[in-house]
């Protein structure tokens, strides 16, 4: 897989530079770029309490206030419409899911449990599916492992890996309702069949061969209020069915939605990383350099890579600046760090490439073995 042409200008030994066809593993560490990330964004690691909760709750209520919309629109049109808003809406309030396991517990008083309760629990995505699970991602000597929950070498796997990835959260919402209403009463009801559940079916995880350790402490408490208000809410959604409680277009028209923001999360995972590492364990720059940056000017970018996702190579950088610091943290980077920087190598011009080259280099490595 060849990396694209960087947004930046490069001179002509730094650009066959980043071209270059390198083992991730194989990298060092620029050290230059490690030490201006940090002494260059340390104003920007404090939280902004109203971006947070305005950029949420406005997301939330256009969200829902556009699945309205769609199962009440007059016409087929009026119903698109309203249905694509919701996507991008609900799928940007959804992703805060990010942000929570990165802020610090009394950075945002109150956030989590109304992110929980206003999207997690309704969206059958309770924050415990996420926390616990993503800090192993940027682990240093976990990223990219066997250990890692959210890493598969998809670049490096079968050309049909990338479409199945793709197309199998289609079917989260449904999965999720099996998840909540049939598997979870059953799992407390037979403790090795719980343990099973914990371990496996417990987490936003792409590596089937990850296991989950059961919860302790604080985070069990918030695991059980979580997953139990997700089984109520799954079993009054298939009631409502069975019973005609609910029209079932209105169901269906939700679910559609629901299942086309996971497809557009699993398009912007596809392409969150370059999912070239063999297992090995990677430096800070390795793990760098197999994560994505799509910064501006591109605008799209921020419907399907929003909260701050489109700069996802510089947030493994700095995981600890917020969202809404990250552009501002690009910015000077970019500025200050010379042409032949590692840096800039991690930037790249937007969705549909990344994709295509996802794609054949996965076919390609196919066709190798």
């Amino acid at each position: 897989m060849n990396i694209t042409e960087p947004l930046v200008e490069r001179s002509p030994a730094s650009s066959d530079a980043a071209r270059t066809k390198i083992a991730k593993s194989a990298i060092a560490d620029d050290m230059a770029m490690i030490r201006a990330a940090s002494e260059l964004t340390r104003d920007l690691v404090t939280p902004n309490p109203r971006i947070y909760w305005t950029d949420f709750l406005a997301s939330t209520v256009i969200g829902y206030a556009a699945v309205a919309g769609a199962i009440l629109a007059p016409t087929t049109i009026w119903m698109l419409v309203a249905g694509v808003v919701a996507v991008l809406a609900l799928y940007r309030a959804g992703s805060f899911i990010h942000e929570l396991t990165h802020i610090r517990k009394n950075a945002l008083p109150g956030f989590r449990l109304a992110w929980n309760a206003l999207i997690g629990v309704p969206m059958l995505i309770p924050s415990f599916l996420y926390e616990g699970i993503h800090s192993l991602h940027h682990n240093r000597t976990k990223y990219g492992t066997v250990d890692d929950p959210e890493y598969l070498p998809l670049a490096l796997m079968k050309w049909w890996s990338v479409p199945l990835f793709t197309v199998a959260a289609a079917l989260a919402p449904f999965a999720f309702l099996l998840r909540y209403a049939v598997i979870t009463p059953l799992s407390f009801l037979i403790p090795p069949f719980r343990k099973m559940v914990v371990e496996k079916y417990s987490g936003l995880i792409i590596n089937p061969e990850f296991r989950r350790k059961a919860p302790e402490g604080e985070f069990r408490r918030q695991w059980a209020w979580q997953e139990g208000g997700a089984w109520i809410w799954a079993t009054l959604i298939i009631a409502a069915g069975v019973f005609g409680w609910v029209p079932l277009r209105a169901l269906v028209i939700f679910g559609v939605i629901a299942s086309a923001s996971f497809v557009l999360n699993q398009i912007r995972t596809l392409v969150a990383h370059l999912w070239e590492n063999d297992g090995a364990v990677l430096t800070v720059t390795g793990q760098f350099l197999d994560s994505v940056n799509v910064p501006p000017p591109g605008l799209l970018p921020e419907l399907w890579a929003p909260v701050g996702l489109r700069y996802h190579a510089l947030h493994h950088l700095l995981p600890g600046v917020p969202y809404h610091n990250l552009a501002e943290a690009h910015r000077r980077l970019k500025a200050a760090l010379p042409a032949d920087s590692q840096y800039h190598a991690a930037n790249y011009g937007g969705l549909p490439k990344l994709v295509v080259q996802l794609v054949a280099g996965s076919a390609k490595g196919a066709a190798a073995r």
